[in-house]
């Protein structure tokens, strides 16, 4: 058995290496999952703060504070930021159903997630949307 001598040690020199790599692809995928996740419940949240404003500036002040603190609070950290708001809802006449819109536009960083300094990032997008209230007077 002398010729096996050593055997283990080269084996777990080439497994090591792509464990680590496969952990590591897991944890980015998992984080990536968490931003998608985290970016649609802020234009949800924009969607829905645009809804409550009475008129289509309010709205879209309202809805952009709302998706950016929304990001804020669960501590998502985008290079870049976005918030848009549909306001046309506002022109329809009260006592017809109307939808405020919202998407979010959120640029993660990747130079944290497999290895440091890897370049580039992942731009996520997502929409939400919330119904006004059918009978209030509209701006």
């Amino acid at each position: 058995m002398r010729d096996q001598r050593g055997a283990a040690t080269a084996e777990l020199a080439m497994i090591v290496p792509a464990f680590m790599l496969m952990l590591a692809l897991l944890v980015a995928g998992g984080r990536l999952w968490y931003a998608r996740t985290i970016v649609f419940e802020a234009a949800y949240s924009a969607a829905r703060a645009g809804s409550l404003a009475r008129t289509a500036t309010e709205a879209r002040i309202a809805a952009d504070s709302a998706g950016r603190r929304s990001l804020t609070t669960a501590g998502l950290v985008c290079r870049q930021v976005g918030v848009s708001v549909a306001t046309a809802a506002f022109r329809v006449p009260p006592g017809r159903p109307a939808t405020v819109s919202a998407t979010v536009r959120c640029t993660v960083s990747l130079a944290d997630v497999v290895l440091p300094g890897l370049p580039g990032g992942m731009a996520l997008s997502a929409t939400g949307a919330a119904a006004l209230d059918t009978y209030r007077s509209r701006g």
